[in-house]
């Protein structure tokens, strides 16, 4: 296995934001537009991905697993209408859960966050 590549670390909260490992890159914690409608902060989240990918020179059509976190579940059919416009049909495998979100805002705050894994194919 080649080296392992971490990228946007965040000291205060220990986690590093995107990881490369062979083949894969791991994105964590990607979030924005906090504060904003749900559609804007799940747009925000896919920008914020879309932007990490860059440094590898992917783009979305690379992400093949989100775990996607909400506020509220009710907001799934508003991310789905969004990932329907993002990824145009090459839609990664997606598990979406519930939470509260401790330190972002409070309720009028944070709204999702999202974590993926891209498959970068030109990792020799």
């Amino acid at each position: 296995m080649g080296e392992i590549i971490r990228k946007d670390v965040n000291e205060e909260y220990a986690y590093s934001g995107y990881v490369e490992a062979g083949d894969f890159i791991f994105l964590s914690f990607c979030v924005g537009n906090v504060g904003q409608s749900i559609e804007m902060q799940i747009e925000g989240a896919l920008d914020n991905m879309s932007d990490r990918l860059q440094q590898a020179n992917l783009t979305l059509d690379a992400v093949v697993k989100v775990d996607v976190l909400l506020r509220d579940v009710w907001d799934i059919p508003v991310m789905e209408e969004v990932f329907k416009r993002r990824f145009k049909g090459n839609y990664p495998a997606r598990k979406t859960i519930s939470t509260e979100f401790a330190h972002h805002g409070g309720p009028s705050g944070l709204k999702v966050q999202i974590d993926g894994i891209a498959y970068n194919p030109k990792v020799k």
